[in-house]
């Protein structure tokens, strides 16, 4: 197993962390994809809580979370402030993580397969 690519792998899944946090909440899953659901024009607080369930405050401390993390965008429109997405690098990231990690298990399944037939092999010839 090479350990560079394992090294090389942990570092992608750190820089994924936020996400993971992110989408740990059902309330900030539901966030999100009402910003996705707003366009390329986001969405305000205003428009945001009537979608939700949760109070002002409530969405205020979640879109707080969302934006520390890189997940949302804010940006200024006269005195509102309006919130986009901004996964997709985020999400070429934890692509190449779960590409990655995929890669490493299918090698360790081949190599245990391997393995399996010279065990079944070393069984034959003791018969």
């Amino acid at each position: 197993m090479d350990i560079e690519e394992i090294k090389r792998i942990l570092k992608a899944f750190r820089i994924c962390t936020p996400l993971f946090l992110a989408f740990g909440d059902k309330y900030r899953q539901k966030i999100i994809f009402d910003i996705i659901e707003a366009g390329s024009e986001g969405i305000n607080v205003t428009n945001l809580s009537a979608k939700q369930e949760l109070s002002r405050p409530a969405i205020s401390h979640h879109l707080r979370i969302l934006k520390e993390n890189g997940i949302i965008v804010p940006h200024k429109v006269g005195t509102q402030i309006f919130y986009k997405v901004n996964l997709t690098q985020k999400f070429t990231v934890l692509k190449e993580v779960i590409n990655s990690t995929l890669s490493v298990l299918s090698k360790i399944e081949e190599s245990c397969e391997f393995d399996e037939s010279l065990l079944e092999e070393k069984k034959d010839l003791q018969i």
